[in-house]
Formats: C-alpha cells, sequence, structure tokens
C-alpha cells in the first residue's frame, strides 16, 4: 500500500542520492585507483567524433595501457577523419563495436550516454562506468564517477588533469593537444582560460611538432572540401540586420563531391568570422527534409539554448541539433530562438 509516509522516505533518499551526485561530478578522482583492478577498460566517445572527442580518446587509452600494462584496453568511435591519423592509436580504434562479456570500466568521454551510439549499450552493461565532460548539456553525468565541469574548454584539458605525469609522453601530449586545439579554434575562441594556455605550454615542453600537428588536424583541407566551403560561402544568407547568417548544403551538391559530413567541418567557424555577424548557422541535409545543423556565436547568443530548444545541446558558443523541415522552415525556427537570445541580451544590456 502506498503511503505519504512511504513518499516522504523516497523523497529522503532521493534527496539525498542527489546531494551525493552533485558531489561526485565536480570532484576530480583517482583514475588509477579506479582502474586498478579491471581486467579490462574500454573507452569511447560521442557519434562523429571531433578533434576534442578523438584527442581524448586516444589520450586515455595510450595513458591507461602505459599505466596499467596488465589490463586488456580498448577505444570504440565511430571511424573518425583520416586527418586523425597523425595520433599514435588511430589504426587500433575499433569502429564496429564488437565486444564478448562486460567491460569492467567503462569511460564515456566527451558526451553523455545517448550520443555515444553503438558504444551506449556496452556502456550501460559496463561493472564499473566513468563520464568525463564539459559539455553544458550533460548536466549530472551518467555514470557511477563523474567529473564535469562546463567552465573547462575542452574534455581533453579535463582528462589531461587526471593524468599523474609520471606516465605522460610526447604521444600522449599530442594527443591532449590536438582536443584542447580543436575544440578552442587554435585558442581563439573564449573557452580558452589563462589554464588552458598554462596547460598547452606543458604540453609542447614535451617535443611534439605542434605547428605541423595544426596544420594537418585543423587547417588543410582538401580539393572537394574547399569547393563546398566556397559553395557555402557564395551561397550564403545574411539577416536580422547582418547579425545572423545561414547557408545549407544540399544532397545533390554532397552526392556531386562524393563528400561525407567530414568534408563539412570547419564551414560554420568561417560564416562565424563574418564582420558584423554575432550568430551563424550552416545546415547540410541528412534525409528528406531533414538537416544536421551547426551553430557558432561570437559574444552574447547562447546557442546551447537555441540547439536544446530542438533537442540537441553543446556549448554556449558552439552547439548542434537536428531538425525536419526545409531550408527556409529550419532557418526561420531557428531564427525565432536567436532572436530571444538577443533580445534578452538587449534587455540586460
Amino acid at each position: 500500500m502506498y503511503t505519504g509516509m512511504q513518499e516522504n522516505t523516497r523523497f529522503e533518499e532521493l534527496k539525498k542520492g542527489f546531494i551525493v551526485r552533485v558531489v561526485m561530478i565536480m570532484e576530480k578522482f583517482n583514475l588509477l585507483e579506479k582502474c586498478k583492478d579491471a581486467k579490462s577498460i574500454f573507452i569511447s566517445g560521442h557519434v562523429r567524433p571531433d578533434g576534442d572527442c578523438v584527442g581524448s580518446c586516444l589520450a586515455m587509452y595510450m595513458y591507461l595501457r602505459k599505466a596499467l600494462p596488465e589490463a586488456e584496453v580498448k577505444v570504440f568511435l565511430e571511424e573518425p577523419s583520416e586527418v586523425f591519423r597523425c595520433i599514435k592509436g588511430f589504426d587500433e580504434i575499433d569502429s564496429t563495436f564488437a565486444v564478448e562479456g562486460e567491460a569492467d570500466v567503462f569511460i564515456a568521454l566527451d558526451c553523455e550516454k545517448s550520443r555515444l551510439g553503438a558504444a551506449e549499450e556496452i556502456f550501460e552493461n559496463a561493472r564499473k562506468r566513468i563520464n568525463v565532460d564539459h559539455h553544458v548539456s550533460n548536466e549530472r553525468g551518467c555514470g557511477d564517477i563523474n567529473y564535469i565541469d562546463h567552465s573547462i574548454s575542452s574534455t581533453a584539458e579535463l582528462v589531461y588533469d587526471l593524468f599523474d605525469r609520471q606516465y605522460m609522453d610526447a604521444e600522449i601530449a599530442k594527443a591532449v593537444y590536438i582536443g584542447i586545439v580543436h575544440d578552442t579554434g587554435i585558442f581563439r575562441y573564449s573557452n580558452t582560460s589563462p589554464e588552458t594556455l598554462r596547460i598547452a605550454a606543458e604540453l609542447i615542453e614535451y617535443g611534439f611538432d605542434f605547428p605541423e600537428m595544426i596544420d594537418e588536424t585543423f587547417c588543410e583541407k582538401t580539393y572537394a572540401q574547399n569547393q563546398l566551403l566556397g559553395r557555402a560561402l557564395l551561397e550564403s544568407i545574411v539577416f536580422m540586420n547582418g547579425k545572423c547568417i545561414v547557408s545549407a548544403i544540399d544532397k545533390k551538391t554532397l552526392d556531386f563531391y562524393n563528400a561525407t559530413p567530414k568534408d563539412l567541418e570547419g564551414i560554420v567557424n568561417q560564416l562565424r568570422i563574418t564582420k558584423g555577424v554575432e550568430c551563424a548557422i550552416f545546415m547540410y541535409a541528412t534525409g528528406n527534409l531533414e538537416y544536421k545543423v551547426s551553430l557558432r556565436s561570437c559574444k552574447y547568443v547562447d546557442v546551447s539554448k537555441v540547439a536544446a530548444f530542438f533537442g540537441g545541446g553543446g556549448h554556449v558558443r558552439a552547439a548542434g541539433c537536428t531538425i525536419n523541415g526545409t531550408f527556409y522552415d529550419v532557418a526561420n525556427n531557428l531564427s525565432k530562438q536567436i532572436e530571444l537570445q538577443m533580445k534578452e541580451h538587449e534587455e540586460r544590456n
């Protein structure tokens, strides 16, 4: 029988559990202590892995293999862009997600569990689950142990904070550096803190060729990628008195260039730096009347709130979502939410 007493007791249990969970989220933990008895440690990140995701996962993979040589360590990711082949361990990424048995420890990096894709089930079945992330949309973490800090530049920076320096080497430092570089836009974005730069300085002291690495993974584009960028810029539209810019690539164009979503990386950032623009929208067709949307802002539009309204998420200055409709439907629906953000800014100032 359900009684008020039971309700009060349950409320107290929930309240206690919530308090414990909040403490767990923000508290740095001893990674090697949590993994020391594990025979199998699996690592994964979000679908369509970007530089922070790949760098964090491979840095964690190399670190744990070095620090815990007796453990079986595996990294699972959707097939990353070839530009990250310069990171040691790239060829050891498992994109099949085929495993037997349960992992003793599963470490989810740069996302919460719903964005793990094919790895989500493996994560759920693990004996111990660890979640390290910096996304605003990941409010409480999804693991038994959580290290979530929305104020940090990248998951790579959080991962580095967990590493015992005695196991660091040039290859691990390079992977961490790549993660930080990609999520800070080579230290141009507002998420770059003085501590981020201090960490970057520590990392380059390990002696890897960081200018070449930045060129290879961040700057270099194929001919087809430059063609797509050109099309996106030529066909872009400014609106809201020049405060917003939007562009899209349709399925026909993607097919013509035999392009994948990886070939579209960087377009939204190029749109963002258009003079006078506060918010940039780039979208590409993923199906019939379906668009994958990337959002970027400069100073005051919180694009994570815009994306969250449509079921997506991300950061204050960089976020994304998927929306159904025509190009104009999607642009109009996004513009309403962006306009609300702009009005809030005007009222505050």
